[in-house]
């Protein structure tokens, strides 16, 4: 177990054999390590005090900042979305930023990142952390939009003996991702914390092999500077694919992130981030013309692939996120804590083991055909927040909230690796419609070990805060129940 320090050496070896994956001997696969109020005791608070991070020294004091760079390259480079060859690009609507936001109280230290990228796998996210000294580097969250419109950071093998990406873009990425952390520690103020959940309204997402079936709960977090109200920064967490224009139209692009930043940072101030969800198979963009129906029968229809659908439904889920967070109740002194833990999958897959060991980044992995990968959670006064490898499909989402602690809870998805599609063993390989899905998920154990595992680490977690508005602590696992529609 370590204790927040800055030596990530202290992280346990939580390695085990594929057998004893694959009989369920889930509970040994991973060893919990936390970085909360005992941290402070140790490297974290001596890292403080010399970052001069804690301005009201003696006091309970939450403190938050926020910052960003630009990564689209120059030139412009071919965009991915998934794998198989990057196509080219003639234009760009809207940059590609890293955005990074800092949280602090005596409690702990989280640091969240967001990146416009299709995924970024934790050999990156490393290269990313050490160069953020000022923080353990398993309190650091590395999430990606999912944008179906950027240039691939995996380096896909492409068959010939070469991959798909460019090395010197991803380093790029990687040293801004880390500029933009380090500057917002650098800025962060007293602060305030609004955290709200709702159903976000309108023709914004749907699920491609079953419309109606995705969590349409978006939870918002907004950081307020405590002297003046100013905003510093507004996270929304919502499930969807940002793939309105897709990768075959010639466009390098945030996609609907984009105007759902502009929209947010125009009307509120501070900056705008995304962390997606629980959007695997296949939660997307809602851009269908559903009066032009390809497939009654079946239930497809067109769709719309252009910027000003992209919008429609990025400033539709901004002026959805400002209404839901609109009237959240003020946390004044929030415990923020990050717990993390290590869990080790098999991988079955061809394709996803091809990229393991041929591609240039040279991923780690265990002899027996398994990678190991790192999952966190967050409290955030009175909200949980999860994450998780990759991309879940939405009845994982619903079953691990239902499970948290939270008054909110969030799950951002494609954080700290992005292995592909995430599924239980009854859905895995069930369906026709499932088969691409199940061909790019590490295997059909992958949803069983990720629910074990988050469950443990959920529940070694420290419960949130009591709710500004009910006044409860946070409640015990399996005490929540999901309603639709209540």
């Amino acid at each position: 177990m370590i204790t927040g320090s800055e030596n990530e050496s202290q992280e346990p070896d939580a390695r085990v054999s594929r057998r004893q994956l694959m009989q369920g001997a889930l509970s040994t696969g991973a060893v919990l390590a936390f970085s909360g109020a005992s941290a402070l005791a140790g490297g974290e608070r001596q890292t403080a005090a010399k970052a001069g991070a804690d301005p009201a020294a003696g006091q309970a004091s939450f403190i938050a900042g926020a910052a960003k760079r630009i990564i689209t390259p120059d030139p412009l480079l071919p965009v991915s979305g998934g794998l198989g060859m990057p196509n080219p690009v003639k234009e760009k609507r809207g940059d590609l930023f890293a955005r990074a936001l800092y949280l602090r109280n005596r409690s702990g230290t989280a640091l969240i990142i967001s990146l416009d990228l299709l995924g970024f796998p934790s050999v990156l996210a490393e290269r990313v952390r050490a160069r953020v000294p000022k923080v353990p580097g398993a309190n650091i969250v590395i999430g990606s939009t999912h944008t179906h419109s950027a240039p691939d950071c995996y380096a896909f093998p492409d068959g010939k003996g070469g991959h798909t990406g460019d090395l010197a873009f991803m380093e790029r990425v990687c040293v801004l991702a880390a500029e933009a952390a380090n500057e917002a520690i650098e800025r962060a103020v007293p602060a305030i914390l609004h955290t709200a959940t709702d159903e976000a309204r309108g023709k914004i997402a749907y699920n491609y092999y079953a419309p109606d079936l995705y969590d349409r709960r978006m939870s918002v977090l907004q950081v307020r500077n405590a002297r003046g109200g100013a905003c510093i920064a507004t996270l929304v967490n919502y499930a969807i694919h940002p793939e309105v224009l897709g990768s075959e139209v010639g466009i390098l692009s945030p996609d609907l992130c984009g105007p759902l930043y502009d929209r947010i940072e125009a009307k509120a101030g501070g900056m705008a981030l995304f962390m997606n969800g629980a959007q695997g198979g296949m939660v997307t963009a809602d851009n269908r013309l559903l009066d032009q129906p390809s497939d009654p029968l079946r239930g497809y229809w067109k769709d719309a692939r252009t910027w000003e659908e992209c919008e429609r439904i990025g400033g539709l889920m901004a002026d959805e996120a400002l209404r839901i967070v609109d009237k959240a109740p003020a946390q004044t002194n929030p415990t923020v804590y990050c717990g993390a833990t290590m869990v080790t999958f098999p991988v079955d897959s061809p394709e996803l083991w091809a990229v393991v060991t041929l591609s240039p980044l040279k991923y780690p992995h265990g002899d027996e055909r398994t990678i190991r990968t790192r999952m966190n959670c967050l409290t955030i006064g009175d909200s949980q927040v999860l994450t998780i490898p990759g991309e879940a499909l939405p009845n994982i989402g619903f079953y691990l909230k239902r499970a948290m602690r939270g008054e909110h809870n969030l799950v951002f998805g494609l954080t700290n690796d992005a292995f592909g599609y995430i599924m239980t063993k009854v859905d895995f390989r069930s369906f026709p419609a499932y088969t691409y899905i199940s061909r790019v998920s590490l295997g059909e154990m992958t949803g069983e070990i990720l629910i074990e595992q988050a469950l443990t680490l959920i529940a070694a977690t420290p419960a949130p805060d009591a709710s500004p508005q009910s006044g409860e602590a946070g409640k015990s696992p399996g005490d929540k129940v999901d309603r639709p529609g209540a």
